[in-house]
């Protein structure tokens, strides 16, 4: 297994790169994207990563798609969480009826964004449904042009039950107009992520809004909307803390070298424990990523095969985990620099601290 993986600036022309990172800043005051960011995520088509080719989108194969991601959030990390999660609910259009995702798609800034909480109900009524509830942390929100929801399938106000007894539970796909945003993300990093909760009052769709993820419903029959949609998700995540993680390491140096400079109580010998620190961090990393790129493509090569996909599962949450250690284990070398919320630094390990906490990587099965 190689250690000397690429690094994500490959993958990013310099200008994109020096455009995202010239608004970090500001985007955070926003609590949203800056303008300036989205009109490169748009010329990029980076919210279409996934969507179907037929609609115009790239319908970008999985092991392209995770560099791509880790990449974007190497960059920043509040830009490649919202392209991240935002090109994901565009995966969902490969589920979608054909009439209903051209009219997704018809807008050419088309952004979808979305919550996989079951806290609506959707109420059988005639030929469709009434849509109510409230849903958390929506990456993305306030760019989106359609927002998925889940939702209990009710019917005279009583949950349908699958075969087993348990609740129906289904997606929908809703216009924005029709959702109410609400103030929701309060915590310390991702904050340019926009990551807002939204509700739904008494809204009817009918029941071309609603679909089925399940490869077996998938209307665009291609290996993408075939390969099982928990994968794709823990390696789309797994790949963004890791190029969080490749960006504290690239702050280091200079972190590294203002804290040699400036401090007398910093001998040689310090530095080069700070520097052999980060050498063994750097590696330890890229052995991570090598091994979960590894997986990923094995898998997209046998998608049908369990231990492979079981292979992706665990490399994801080994890479989150060791994601989270690196950068743990250089902090403490970074000096006051790294916590001070005006800087580059601090700002990556609150976005990787924040971002770590989702649920899919919490734990190692």
């Amino acid at each position: 297994m190689k250690a000397d993986m690429d690094h994500p600036s490959t993958l990013l022309l310099p200008h994109w790169v020096d455009t995202i990172r010239a608004y970090t800043a500001e985007a955070e005051q926003l609590g949203k994207l800056h303008p300036a960011q989205l009109e490169l995520v748009y010329q990029q088509q980076w919210f279409n990563l996934l969507a179907p080719a037929t609609y115009g989108g790239l319908q970008t194969p999985l092991p392209q798609l995770v560099a791509i991601e880790e990449a974007l959030s190497w960059a920043d990390g509040s830009l490649g969480w919202v392209v991240t999660l935002c090109c994901g609910a565009g995966w969902f259009v490969g589920f979608l009826e054909p009439g209903m995702a051209r009219q997704v798609y018809a807008d050419g800034q088309c952004c979808i964004a979305g919550s996989g909480a079951a806290t609506g109900t959707a109420e059988i009524t005639g030929e469709g449904y009434i849509i109510n509830g409230s849903w958390k942390y929506a990456s993305g929100v306030h760019h989106a042009t359609y927002i998925t929801v889940n939702c209990v399938i009710t019917s005279s106000g009583v949950p349908v039950l699958n075969a087993d007894g348990t609740e129906l539970i289904l997606p929908f796909i809703i216009k924005r107009a029709d959702v109410a945003l609400l103030t929701g993300w309060k915590y310390m990093g991702m904050i340019a992520t926009g990551s807002d909760a939204y509700e739904i009052t008494g809204v009817y769709v009918d029941k071309s809004h609603c679909f089925k993820i399940d490869a077996e419903a998938a209307v665009i029959d291609t290996q993408l909307y075939r390969y099982p949609f928990m994968q794709l998700a823990e390696a789309t995540l797994a790949a963004n803390l890791a190029g969080m993680a490749l960006h504290f390491t690239d702050l280091c140096v200079p972190a590294f070298a203002n804290k040699a400079t400036n401090l007398r109580r910093v001998s040689p010998a310090h530095v080069a424990t700070m520097m052999d620190a980060l050498e063994v961090q750097t590696t330890i990393l890229n052995q991570s990523r090598a091994a979960f790129r590894e997986a990923v493509e094995a898998s997209w090569q046998q998608p049908d095969d369990e231990a492979l996909l079981t292979q992706v599962s665990h490399t994801s949450r080994v890479l989150a985990k060791t994601a989270r250690e690196c950068v743990g284990a250089l902090y403490p070398y970074c000096g006051l620099l790294a916590a001070s919320p005006d800087t580059e630094i601090n700002r990556v390990w609150r976005d990787l601290h924040t971002a770590s906490q989702h649920a899919l990587l919490t734990f190692m099965d």
